[in-house]
Order: C-alpha cells, then sequence, then structure tokens
C-alpha cells in the first residue's frame, strides 16, 4: 500500500484504542489480527515481543496490572510516510495524573503493523 491510501494516524490510533485499551481479550485479539501482519514483532524497552498472540498478551497484562481506569490516550496526530510512522500518547488513569508519556513507531507494511517499538519519555 502507498502512502496515499495508507492512514498513519488511523492505524496507530485503532492500534492504541482497541489493541492496548482493550479489556475484552476476543475483541482484542479480532482487532490485531486486522491491524498487524501475520508475524509481527514488539518491542519494548525491556522485552521483544514476537507474534499477534503475544502481543494481546502483553496488552492484556498491562490493562490488568494498571486497573480498570488506566487508558492510553493520543497526544498529537501520528506522522508517517514511506511505511513508518509516529503516534505520541500519554498514559494514566482515566481523569487522573497521567503517569507515563511515550510514543509508538510502527513499520507499516500493506497498510498493517509489521513492526512496533514501545517508546517511553524519561520521568519527569
Amino acid at each position: 500500500m502507498s502512502d496515499a491510501v495508507t492512514d498513519y494516524d488511523h492505524l496507530l490510533r485503532s492500534n492504541l484504542n482497541r489493541v492496548f485499551n482493550e479489556r475484552d481479550p476476543a475483541k482484542r485479539e479480532a482487532a490485531i489480527a486486522e491491524l498487524f501482519v501475520e508475524t509481527p514483532v514488539m518491542f519494548e524497552p525491556t522485552d521483544i515481543v514476537q507474534g499477534r498472540d503475544a502481543i494481546s498478551q502483553v496488552a492484556g497484562q498491562l490493562l490488568q496490572k494498571f486497573g480498570a481506569d488506566f487508558a492510553f490516550v493520543p497526544i498529537a496526530t501520528a506522522v508517517g510516510h514511506h511505511g513508518l510512522a509516529r503516534l505520541a500518547w500519554q498514559a494514566g488513569p482515566r481523569g487522573g495524573p497521567v503517569a507515563v508519556t511515550g510514543a509508538d513507531v510502527a513499520e507499516i507494511v500493506d497498510g498493517r503493523i509489521a513492526r512496533l517499538w514501545v517508546l517511553l519519555d524519561p520521568p519527569t
């Protein structure tokens, strides 16, 4: 898919909302199947996660660890070109203080996320 038809903002916001904010495992897995290539890789600060199932498990564990009110919220429009995109976000309890900020950087292949880097900003 060319840049002219890839909506980087929609793709990365969908990942944030439908994968990393989704508490229902079946809905999260369906979103991952739609948004990610068959064998994606996610690079976290402390781990490399391979495969759709593993990405779903990581998202579910994060949501369980931080509680029912925890959410990731985009703070800017995603930008990208030539198969690379970035979306800045913040996370914390809904309506509460921001606990962490960062960005997702993704390699996009044929309109889907092939590799995803989760970059955390240093604490302030």
